[in-house]
């Protein structure tokens, strides 16, 4: 008998084992491919949640902050400044845990230390949850020295002399400003050291240890110490200079302009290095100047483009706003980008004079 053949009008139906089959065969691939129920797709483990493609850091805390940075309408240079400041906090922490991961860490020095740079950031940023009228800052570049205030009297006071004085033209107010600005900042973080310390060494006090390992945090607390003998001493000697030159004015003999490439001369000078090392640390220090210069100008450029945009957006023209919008992206990742290397250059600078003050001891 001939096989039934099925054609395009055909109504015979196909008997039942060649068509449970097929079922078999064609079933399953449909529904997968329409993720049925029974699909590898519903079946299989979920996959945990990634980071969205926005993601500014590969650490979801540092996302956090970067996000309520934002909330708190940082201004855009204190953004870029803050994105620069977490993305080291990043980089130091996955070298800390490559470091754990070696078993180099056994005291958790270095942990205290992310710890305490973290404090820093927070404090520096108004990010600490504490009430500070710096965490929402003025938007405007021009407007910086009139509306931002200097927290201690003392800094307040030579302000005021330096703008009366008629000594300094506009360029110079300014430079004076980021010397005010930057002495304001390593005060913060003085304090906000001086208080972490103070916790660790109250947690000491309640912590019953072996004596091998509590002789270690000792040494530990003890070089903390010094450390922040060393900042205070500093401190002192960075109003010192501030007081003078309030009262008597810019000279001409000054090697450097940046307020941290000041600092960093000051203490090369005073570190264990050769007269050729100190003449070629002399040299990075005016390339780094001249970083910090650019990446100054970028800085400003961006506030220029954020008032622009600001203004633009207001009339509603979409051709504007999108060519602006374009324009302020291109400056603030490149902003971005050299504060990023503004940093590095700078923990590195920090670095060798650290290691020519440890061959000294």
């Amino acid at each position: 008998m001939a096989s039934p053949r099925l054609g395009p009008g055909s109504r015979e139906l196909l008997p039942a084992p060649l068509l449970l089959l097929l079922l078999l065969l064609v079933g399953p691939r449909t529904a997968a491919g329409h993720g049925g129920k029974y699909s590898r797709e519903k079946n299989e483990p979920e996959l945990p949640p990634k980071r969205e493609s926005g993601g500014e850091f590969r650490m979801e805390k540092l996302n956090q902050l970067w996000e309520k940075a934002q909330r708190l309408q940082l201004s855009p240079v204190k953004l870029s400044e803050l994105h620069a400041d977490l993305k080291m906090q990043e980089r130091d922490e996955f070298a800390w845990k490559k470091l754990k991961a070696e078993g180099l860490d056994e005291d958790g020095e270095k942990q205290a230390k992310l710890t305490r740079n973290l404090s820093v950031i927070l404090a520096k940023y108004g990010l600490d949850g504490r009430k500070d009228a710096r965490a929402v800052s003025s938007n405007s570049l021009s407007g910086a020295t009139e509306d931002d205030s200097l927290e201690d009297p003392r800094l307040e006071k030579l302000w005021h002399k330096a703008k009366t004085s008629g000594k300094f033209s506009s360029e110079e107010l300014d430079k004076l400003w980021r010397e005010f600005q930057h002495h304001q900042e390593k005060v913060r973080e003085y304090h906000v050291l001086l208080e972490t310390l103070s916790r660790t060494e109250e947690i000491q006090e309640n912590v019953i240890s072996p004596f091998d390992t509590s002789r270690i945090k000792e040494d530990v607390l003890h070089s903390k110490h010094a450390e922040l003998k060393d900042r205070l001493r500093g401190i002192n000697q960075g109003y010192d200079r501030l007081r003078r030159v309030s009262h008597r004015g810019y000279g001409t003999q000054a090697e450097f302009e940046e307020p941290r490439v000041i600092d960093l001369w000051d203490l090369a000078k005073s570190a264990n290095f050769t007269e050729k090392e100190l003449e070629s640390f002399r040299e990075e220090l005016k390339h780094f100047e001249a970083k910090i210069e650019k990446h100054n100008h970028y800085q400003k450029q961006l506030e220029i483009s954020h008032q622009k945009l600001k203004h633009v957006e207001s009339f509603g023209d979409r051709e504007h706003v999108s060519r602006n919008k374009e324009k302020y992206a291109m400056l603030e990742e490149k902003t971005k980008e050299l504060g990023y290397k503004v940093k590095k250059h700078l923990q590195d600078l920090s670095g060798r004079i650290s290691r020519a003050r440890h061959n000294e001891l």
